[in-house]
């Protein structure tokens, strides 16, 4: 099953240097696996990574956002089928639009 429907304001978040989860998950873990949540923060700091190495070697933000889109979409209907992929893709506009994928920025 796809769990994309989770707003990006629970995904772990940097503080710092630590990051936090909101998120709790209702997936079942397999033995010797990490939960869903651990996974998706290793995920995101894996992503991050990568992303920080990219624009220093001057690959541009928006190129990077692009690309990642891409193999995002191609693991999802890979994963789950065209179908399951376009319905995901459905709700995005509405989340979007609702401020799921803004990053706050801290005024000084």
């Amino acid at each position: 099953m796809l769990h994309a429907n989770v707003p990006l304001s629970q995904w772990p978040q940097q503080r710092g240097r630590r990051s936090t989860w909101a998120m709790t998950t209702h997936a079942s873990e397999a033995p010797g696996h990490a939960p869903d949540h651990e996974q998706k923060r290793a995920a995101l700091g894996y992503l991050h990574e990568a992303w920080v190495e990219a624009r220093i070697d001057g690959i541009d933000g928006d190129c990077l956002a692009q690309a990642c889109l891409f193999a995002a979409f191609a693991e999802f209907v890979s994963t789950y089928g065209e179908e399951a992929a376009a319905h995901f893709a459905e709700g995005l506009a509405v989340r979007i639009r609702n401020g799921e994928f803004s990053l706050a920025t801290a005024k000084q």
